[in-house]
């Protein structure tokens, strides 16, 4: 049997809490020796691997070219997530010193695929790509490593360290349903609507299923932040917020079925009621825009809350959304025409944008129209 291979590299180990870190200068050729980068994608099922964004190419060249410039220097460290593979031996046995030196083992084998290597990349990765390629000796860089057993804390440690960096924010949205650790501000907030999002665009019954544009599905024609936006939305004073507000006697997984099953029927009635616009991208259809996205968020809230006393909740199917709905078709200017919010203020279908002011024009509108055609009309006759 073959001695296994290893690199022997002189660190310095110390404890955060529970957690074993490491520090330690490594050639930057001989990091991807044993380090490789965890690559965002979906299994077949759906579920998530991996955490980090594609290469950026002309990040990677920058980076290439001052290396290959006189005098280069990259402070800031690279930061690994070890398996559990490496072994560290203190110098110094029995002390009980705060920061131990010694010498960390990291086995390597060339002939194993790049997800056998026993490192992850979690925050470094054009770097380390430039490194790579420029091959340069005696090129020493900084390295700060922890042990991790799951990919979920390799995800954690990625999202905590690109906070602050400009990271594209679909990208951590999207990796927010499988972590647990507190994030900072927006992040926490955007968990659980990035749950609701992740259903909506990867169960297959959904009428959303894979049309929501995300790092891992970037075919998609509606943004990911559109969703998230309309979501926030109806969980704030909506639709969503009255779910969960009146849902004393359920489980937390009854209240999101029931959740995902309001949003399930009304957006399949979106897509049947405006079937061509709902086919169309955004630049062709201001329906899958962000501004028809949210707007069309309160209309859905506006259905709720007006059938809430009349329905139970788990009954409130597609139908009925499409019946609300057909009376809007009139006065929706999705891929052509001019909507018409009033007086000197007639609109051009395409001249909406994706902005705060005129979000809430079109919502306001909608919502007024909904209401004259609908609900007003529905107390008349009742």
């Amino acid at each position: 049997m073959l001695q296994q291979k290893h690199i022997s590299i002189t660190a310095l180990a110390f404890h955060q809490e529970e957690r074993m870190l490491f520090t330690f200068a490594v050639e930057g050729s001989q990091l991807r020796e044993f380090a490789t980068v965890s690559r965002i994608s979906r299994q077949a099922d759906k579920k998530i691997l991996g955490y980090q964004r594609p290469e950026v190419v002309s990040h990677i060249e920058s980076i290439k070219k001052y290396l290959l410039s006189e005098s280069p220097m990259l402070p800031n460290a690279i930061v690994l997530a070890f398996d559990d593979v490496i072994d560290f031996t203190p110098l110094i046995s029995g002390t009980s010193q705060a920061v131990q030196p010694g010498v960390l083992k990291i086995p390597i084998d060339p002939s194993n695929p790049e997800f056998r290597k026993p490192a992850w990349i979690v925050d470094g990765q054009q770097r380390s790509a430039a490194l790579h390629e420029v091959a340069k000796n005696n090129f020493h860089v900084c390295v700060v490593a922890f042990v991790a057993k799951h990919p979920s804390e390799q995800r954690e440690q990625f999202m905590l360290v690109n906070t602050t960096k400009p990271l594209a924010k679909g990208l951590l949205y999207e990796l927010l349903p499988h972590t647990n650790c507190l994030l900072p501000g927006i992040f926490e907030k955007r968990r659980f609507p990035a749950y609701l999002l992740e259903r909506l665009n990867y169960d297959e019954k959904s009428p959303l299923y894979k049309k929501i544009k995300t790092a891992t599905n970037q075919e998609g024609i509606i943004q990911d932040n559109s969703i998230l936006k309309m979501l926030e939305n109806s969980l704030a004073d909506g639709a969503l917020y009255f779910i969960q507000e009146s849902s004393d006697c359920k489980t937390e997984e009854e209240v999101i079925d029931v959740m995902l099953q309001v949003l399930y029927n009304f957006w399949s009635a979106v897509s049947s009621i405006f079937s061509t616009a709902w086919l169309l991208p955004p630049k062709k259809s201001r329906l899958t825009h962000g501004a028809g996205i949210i707007s069309l968020g309160f209309i859905m809230d506006a259905i709720v809350d007006r059938n809430s006393n009349s329905f139970d909740l788990d009954n409130l199917d597609t139908e009925t959304f499409k019946e609300d709905l057909e009376k809007l078709v009139p006065v929706c200017r999705w891929t052509y025409g001019y909507w018409e919010f009033g007086p000197g203020a007639q609109r051009k279908w395409n001249e909406i944008q994706n902005t705060p002011t005129d979000i809430r024009i079109l919502a306001h509108y909608l919502l007024i129209q909904y209401k004259s055609l609908v609900w007003n009309d529905a107390i008349r006759y009742s």
